[in-house]
């Protein structure tokens, strides 16, 4: 390739010969080139998808500038014909050749290829241009997809890292302004300076890709020892040179021991690299923060990177399917490596010094079982996926950190079953004989059953190919004075090997593993003079749940657990029953601020039962209010979509009016049911509930036989959410001894490619019965009344002043108050919004409403709506209503409506959502 590089538009022109060489037996008709740049150019692309799958919108708002695409000027053959090609089956990223002759087997065709590249901006995935000059080349030229079983690989850039380029020998001439510097994986044979621009000339072997950094400053260091050389571009100005040399040699020797010399013999390693696969913790507090030293944090960051492009460079996987070899051997060696360097290692570093803080378990916890919790958040959440599953269906938690942690996991505790290190060798081997081919997950699978001498296929058949769960406890245990009569019981039916400990006054006097326990199994074994036993002791097997993992043979109530009290929140520590008090504050206009403690046994990991309980101050009445709740969750791991059943009591007690409580208490099941693809984020629930109210008499209110009343409410929801659409569908049936009554709620908001959204709501209710006078459960047109208590409202009984605007998305949906307020025997409306320019939008509503002895009525508003945090803070300005124009109106700052949402739970979701 010669490649001219235009630093101000950010684009590079190529001018490629791609010699093709057919190796397989086949004769090819056509071949395949990525061209994964151009995935940049459709808001319709599967990247396009992807960012809007993880509720980013930055790509579909970004201009064209920002946006890259790959302009193809003219492909021709040796003779200089012209090629035709296309991009097939719609996939903007692929380039299909369909060759004038046949390629036969074991026959070379060359091509010369010339186009223009436009550079994406870097804010997308890292990789691109950026506003300090530097552009980092990522999957940018075309180049032949693999062929394997007959055909090429075809698949799209979904900002996984994983693009399967064919190996590729490279020779590229970069011409760039003199006073750039270029850093990449290849080797440079020479430069040649010029006036006001320099050729680099770069060359290598036996490549899949190609890694290019150019900026005006050069901020990569080179180091080099027999093993191999390394650019590095990681940025820490609190290391000095010789510190990062040590650690390069020491990283590079390790791993070398670990998998034998490298088939490259230059790796690049960028800042962008380590910001796409951090150490997700503490350690990316602010670097005052930081509770490690500098040059432990700079040896995390280097040895991750180096690993994963090392393993990159040294074994040519398609990565999309088989990604859980190379994250399992990533992880696995750098567990190895802090057991070996560190082995004392905290996973919060020095602030496990503080003696404040010592009481917590994840203060205590080594470095290396931060990788247990965190696979095993997403496992208590159901939300876990086998590790065989193609990486473009695991959702984002999983595929940054989660899997990779379980893969890592995985090879930890197949190491402990085998010893020996034969994991290690066969890792080793494995590398060293496929450094030249493309391999898979079957050779990795027959080079570990050959050395292992043991039955290893549970580990491929359930570990690799399952999401089972793995959960041993103890059952009865009978001792004697030289041997134990020991019941073990397998929870799950997961039958795969558990180690079982004797330990004494603290230290493991003996090991041994236990296997083929399908169900419920008891064992003979001596007993060693040993004062306990315990499954699992060091963690080596991924286990659900490590509560039931030990049994004292010293008296009868040494099981029990003690309680320990705990600030806030805190991991799951098997020896103790936590309690957490939190404390916590709630305003509305009638308790003012109510201030309180929260006692909970909620720790960072998901329970099968979870309490709280939060009795409150309230400070405008002096009295004591609060609220309760309790959960039992019951997962549902057998495929199928219904995958959780949770069992909730809910119970609260504040005022609803000045001089007035309301109480309620709620008996609620949940049954919650999602598709097999996780990655559709699409839900549906049913719940039923019955909702006892008690309510004080109020002189401040005018519902009358409105104070204690009891409702039966069944609901059904399904929602489907995405960055740039949604659609939501919600039925409700209330049965109560006063009225009966049913409605629907349709939701949907799209985000088009010109980036104009539009949003439509259409609600319908109807009552089937009534024997009341009151509309206090009429339907609200542009307030509900909320008699199920169901919302956070700030003045639930006020009808003016500041807090009688606020809005809540329900019902009616009106943003005006009209005449008539309220309908008690059926309404239908329509609510929608469409943006003018960014954030700022107009709405409009209509509907019908009808009211006994009064004929339907249409009614219909509009005005400007500031949607500046959708769905936690907006602002509505009405202007055109049934009722004339709302601007004429003297009080017109009482007519705004706003949205407001204090709840830091409801905060906290906008920023995890993307994630699970």
């Amino acid at each position: 390739m010669i490649v001219r590089v235009n630093i101000e538009d950010h684009t590079l022109l190529i001018n490629q010969t791609l010699t093709y060489n057919n190796t397989s037996n086949d004769t090819l008709q056509h071949i395949i080139l990525n061209d994964w740049n151009n995935a940049f150019s459709s808001k319709s692309s599967a990247l396009a998808k992807r960012f809007s799958d993880e509720f980013i919108r930055a790509f579909h708002l970004a201009t064209d500038k920002e946006r890259g695409y790959t302009n193809i000027t003219s492909i021709v053959d040796e003779n200089y014909q012209n090629i035709y090609w296309e991009r097939p089956n719609d996939k903007v990223d692929l380039v299909k050749l369909n060759l004038n002759q046949p390629l036969l087997p074991c026959s070379k065709k060359t091509f010369t290829l010339v186009y223009v590249i436009k550079i994406p901006d870097s804010k997308f995935t890292k990789y691109g241009f950026d506003s300090n000059g530097r552009i980092t080349l990522k999957d940018w030229f075309l180049n032949p997809s693999k062929y394997e079983y007959k055909q090429f690989v075809q698949q799209s850039n979904e900002n996984l890292d994983d693009i399967p380029n064919a190996a590729s020998d490279f020779e590229i001439e970069f011409e760039l302004p003199s006073n750039y510097f270029l850093s990449s994986n290849l080797n440079e044979i020479n430069t040649i300076e010029q006036n006001t621009t320099k050729k680099v000339i770069l060359s290598s072997e036996n490549k899949n890709d190609i890694s290019i950094i150019i900026q005006p400053t050069n901020t990569y260091q080179t180091y080099k020892n027999e093993i191999i050389e390394v650019s590095c571009g990681i940025e820490d100005n609190h290391v000095n040179e010789i510190q990062k040399a040590i650690i390069f040699d020491k990283i590079t020797r390790f791993t070398a021991s670990k998998l034998g010399m490298p088939l490259t013999k230059k790796i690049v390693i960028s800042n962008e690299d380590y910001a796409r696969q951090p150490f997700y913790g503490l350690n990316q507090l602010p670097s005052f923060l930081s509770p490690f030293p500098n040059d432990l944090l700079y040896e995390l960051k280097f040895i991750k990177s180096y690993l994963n492009n090392y393993l990159k460079e040294n074994i040519d996987l398609n990565h999309r399917k088989d990604y859980w070899i190379h994250d399992g051997i990533q992880v696995f060696l750098m567990m190895q490596y802090i057991d070996e360097f560190y082995p004392d290692l905290k996973m919060t570093g020095n602030i496990s010094s503080l003696k404040l803080l010592k009481p917590y378990h994840f203060i205590n916890l080594d470095f290396n079982l931060q990788h247990n919790y965190l696979y095993m958040l997403m496992a208590r959440k159901n939300l876990d996926q086998p590790l065989n599953e193609p990486k473009n269906k695991l959702i984002k938690f999983n595929e940054q950190i989660a899997s990779k942690y379980r893969a890592g996991l995985s090879f930890k505790y197949l190491d402990s079953y085998l010893g020996n290190d034969i994991v290690h060798n066969s890792i080793k081997e494995y590398i060293q004989e496929n450094q030249f081919f493309g391999t898979n997950s079957r050779q990795f699978e027959t080079i570990l059953l050959k050395n292992s001498p043991k039955d290893i296929n549970w580990f491929f058949r359930t570990v690799v190919e399952t999401r089972d769960l793995i959960d041993y406890k103890f059952g009865k245990v009978t001792k004697t004075k030289d041997s134990l009569s020991v019941n073990i019981i397998n929870k799950t039916g997961t039958n795969v090997p558990i180690s079982l400990y004797h330990i004494k006054n603290n230290e493991v006097i003996h090991k041994s593993w236990i296997t083929n326990i399908t169900s419920d199994s008891t064992i003979v074994i001596p007993r060693f003079d040993a004062d306990k036993l315990t499954l699992n002791y060091n963690n080596e097997v991924p286990e659900y749940n490590l509560r039931n993992n030990w049994k004292s043979l010293k008296g009868f109530f040494f099981n029990n657990r003690p309680f320990k009290f705990l600030f806030f929140r805190d991991l799951e520590n098997p020896y103790y029953n936590q309690i957490f008090y939190v404390p916590e504050a709630e305003f509305n206009i009638y308790d003012g601020v109510a201030l309180g403690m929260r006692i909970n046994n909620k720790s960072i990991l998901n329970k099968p039962f979870t309490f709280s309980a939060t009795p409150m101050y309230s400070s405008n009445t002096g009295k004591f209010v609060g609220k309760f709740s309790a959960v039992v969750e019951d997962n549902i791991r057998e495929k199928g979509k219904l995958y959780s059943i949770r069992y909730l009591v809910t119970g609260s007690r504040f005022h609803y009016a000045k001089d007035a409580f309301y109480s309620n208490f709620v008996p609620i099941v949940q049954f919650r049911f999602r598709d097999e693809n996780l990655r559709t984020n699409k839900n549906e629930f049913i719940q039923l509930r019955q909702v006892y109210i008690n309510r004080d008499k109020s002189e401040f209110t005018i519902d009358t036989n409105t104070e204690n009343y009891n409702i039966f409410n069944i609901k059904y929801g399904n929602y489907q959410s995405e960055g740039t659409k949604h659609f939501s569908l919600l039925n409700d049936f209330q049965l109560s001894g006063s009225f009966g009554k049913v409605a629907t709620e349709i939701h949907y908001r799209k985000l088009f490619e010109n980036n104009r959204q539009i949003s439509l709501r259409l609600f319908a209710g109807a009552f089937m019965y009534r024997s009341t006078n009151s509309d206090f459960f009429s339907f609200g047109l542009d307030r509900l009344n909320d008699y199920m208590f169901d919302y956070s409202l700030l003045g639930r009984s006020e009808t003016t002043g500041i807090y009688s605007q606020q809005y809540v998305y329900a019902e009616g949906g009106f943003k005006s108050k009209l005449d008539t307020r309220f309908a008690n025997q059926w309404m239908t409306t329509l609510n929608g919004t469409f943006n003018i320019w960014n954030w700022i939008q107009v709405y409009g509503d209509a509907g019908m409403l009808k009211n006994k002895h009064t004929s339907a009525k249409f009614v219909y508003d509009s005005g400007l709506h500031f949607n500046l945090v959708p769905d936690y803070f907006e602002l509505f300005l009405p202007v055109y209503s049934s009722n004339g124009f709302a601007l004429d109106d003297a009080n017109y700052g009482q007519q705004i409506r706003f949205v407001v949402t204090l709840s830091p739970k409801t905060l906290i979701s906008l920023f995890t959502r993307k994630w699970f």
